[in-house]
């Protein structure tokens, strides 16, 4: 059994959360719906399955649903080709690496997403989780315990940039690091659990081996 770090993609490795409130205001505007992408960015990070109706309403949700996703999808694909790793990205994942640290990819976002962000961060050699993998995403814990199933996990830390990770790793009942990448501030981070925030990804490298692993 291992310490492992169980880590955030989206907004967290990979410099997406912009493009996806984006794709959604377009997705909406295809429906006649106008979502201020203010109100769009603070949902990003929770699941497409939950973001619908948390923006616009149940009965948004209940009436077009599954056409604003297969919509949202249509808007972010040709933006996939724009997403780059977030500064420090490939540091981190080589410290852990040199560290034996255990590292989980631990993303709600399509698989074919996820194999992109994987590619972008030279990353095959990491486990990874996609949305296909779990009934219920952030922020309920299922990609979390999807994850930790991932690796001999004895000992974990969630780390991610959203308050949709907090919610998650707190109901896993695991301490979680927030970063400030994703637009989220530092003091939404704190009140929803996060033990500390970092700036950037290369201070949180830094401190690696003082994180706070607690058992799984």
């Amino acid at each position: 059994m291992t310490n492992t770090l169980v880590l955030d993609v989206d907004g967290t490795l990979v410099d997406t959360n912009y493009h996806h409130a984006v794709a959604w205001f377009r997705a909406f505007r295809r429906h006649g719906l106008t979502v201020p992408t203010w109100k769009l960015h603070r949902a990003i990070g929770m699941g497409g399955d939950k973001l619908v109706a948390a923006v616009a309403g149940q009965r948004v949700e209940d009436e077009r649903g599954d056409d604003l996703r297969a919509a949202w999808e249509e808007e972010f694909e040709p933006m996939l080709a724009e997403v780059q790793p977030l500064e420090g990205a490939h540091r981190l994942l080589a410290a852990a690496a040199e560290q034996d640290l255990a590292v989980v990819l631990a993303s709600s976002g399509k698989k074919h997403h996820v194999d992109h962000y994987l590619d972008l961060l030279d990353a095959r050699d990491f486990a990874a989780t996609s949305s296909d993998e779990v009934a219920e995403s952030k922020p309920a814990p299922d990609l979390i315990e999807v994850a930790l199933r991932k690796v001999d996990a004895g000992r974990a830390v969630v780390i991610g940039d959203s308050v949709w990770d907090c919610d998650a790793a707190r109901k896993a009942m695991l301490p979680v690091v927030g970063l400030l990448t994703g637009g989220f501030a530092e003091a939404e981070l704190l009140e929803r659990g996060a033990t500390a925030v970092y700036q950037e990804l290369d201070a949180l490298r830094a401190d690696l081996t003082d994180l706070p692993f607690a058992d799984v």
